[in-house]
């Protein structure tokens, strides 16, 4: 049998990837948090989109008054 081709190097490299990644989890989670304002910032403009796809069709009517000279 070829080396590698082996289910033994394969299951240890598998092994060895998810150790890996539970490091990086582990990092991750002794990062601080993040920045409430962006948090909040990042929501403020997912609700202003859904307000704006949601928004009901006004035909002929402008939002905005013209400018009166």
């Amino acid at each position: 049998m070829h080396p590698a081709t082996d289910p033994g190097i394969h299951l240890r490299l598998h092994a060895l990837r998810a150790a890996e990644l539970r490091h990086e989890a582990a990092a991750f989670r002794l990062r601080p948090p993040r920045a409430n304002l962006r948090t909040r910032l990042g929501w403020s403009l997912v609700e202003l989109g859904l307000r704006l796809v949601n928004r009901p069709a006004v035909s002929g009517r402008r939002l905005v008054p013209p400018y009166a000279a």
